[in-house]
């Protein structure tokens, strides 16, 4: 991202502030700090270095600021390895900091995604007030495709950031008292009352926000639930099991958070297996397995360490523990 930046040099033609942070802590306080002014802030890691941001993210969560940050997953844990892997699931849908608190997660599975969910990200984060991530990983960080860019935005006026953000802080003026962002309440009972608030704007989120696609699940008599990049190896899975005459359809949920469970136990129905392929050790499976409710045999497959699946793995995978 920054080598690209620095080349393209947005400074010059739209305003934009490009800077590289001393560390991942100053980072993601600095997009606390850009957000609480209504900006649209941006920073990425992977892995270890989004493990560090944890603590801001949980502050803009609770002080309710927009922003957007970027996962480009690696092996761990730990220090790990650098090469791919989806491990970091749990962290990005459970809310990775203390408290009760949700971010909205976005799985792209090409590069066209990582770059038209930026714009989608920013519009969800502004919409409900709330963090937002993109989490990708390893093989389509390190992946070239043609891709076609989102038209072009100019940048937005103090005026309209003022009309979209009227909680940022623009500081005292003749007209109005100064708006003030924290997440710190010292008294319990309002501490309960942002807490409850809180979590019927999540309720609205899972209501409205959930995105998925499917494919040949029509006639199938399996399904392969996965995200990211995993998704893309399952759909060359599907031409293999489908030359074989194994049934099977693909379920690629792009919002992890919030998770699209009604759709995958209606998908699920009538099903004789389910197999989730991810690159970990099993956690989206037991989102998979909550959604299911043991109407049907759901089972994991995955590899470790930085080791990408191979999609004939993915078909022996449904051929053992389905068939």
């Amino acid at each position: 991202v920054i080598e690209t930046l620095a080349e393209l040099k947005p400074w010059e033609t739209t305003g934009m502030v490009v800077l590289q942070a001393e560390s991942e802590v100053a980072s993601i306080n600095m997009v606390y700090g850009g957000a609480g002014a209504g900006k649209r802030v941006l920073t990425s890691s992977s892995s270890p270095g989004v493990a560090l941001m944890q603590e801001g993210i949980a502050y803009m969560a609770g002080a309710e600021l927009p922003g957007l940050f970027v996962n480009v997953q690696r092996g761990g844990p730990g220090l790990g390895t650098i090469q791919p892997s989806q491990a970091d699931y749990f962290q990005a849908t459970r809310g990775g900091g203390n408290g009760d608190y949700y971010v909205i997660t976005l799985a792209p599975n090409s590069v066209q995604e990582m770059a038209d969910f930026v714009d989608l990200a920013f519009e969800l984060a502004f919409k409900y007030r709330n963090p937002a991530m993109i989490l990708s990983d390893g093989v389509i960080g390190q992946m070239m495709e043609k891709v076609v860019l989102p038209p072009y935005k100019p940048r937005r006026t103090e005026e309209e950031v003022k009309k979209e953000c009227p909680w940022a802080t623009f500081g005292r003026t003749k007209d109005r008292e100064p708006n003030i962002i924290t997440s710190l309440e010292l008294r319990s009972e309002e501490m309960e009352k942002r807490n409850i608030h809180l979590q019927e704007k999540y309720q609205e989120i899972r209501d409205k926000e959930v995105r998925f696609e499917t494919q040949h699940l029509d006639d199938a008599e399996y399904m392969i639930v996965s995200f990211g990049s995993a998704a893309r190896i399952a759909e060359k899975a599907l031409e293999i099991a489908h030359e074989e005459g194994i049934k099977v359809g693909l379920f690629r949920p792009i919002t992890l958070w919030p998770f699209p469970s009604k759709q995958i136990a209606e998908a699920a129905r009538g099903k004789k297996g389910v197999l989730v392929a991810e690159i970990n050790a099993g956690q989206m499976v037991e989102d998979v397995r909550l959604a299911i409710n043991g109407a049907v045999p759901v089972e994991h497959f995955g590899r470790l360490g930085g080791i990408v699946p191979e999609p004939d793995e993915i078909v022996n995978a449904i051929k053992t523990k389905l068939m």
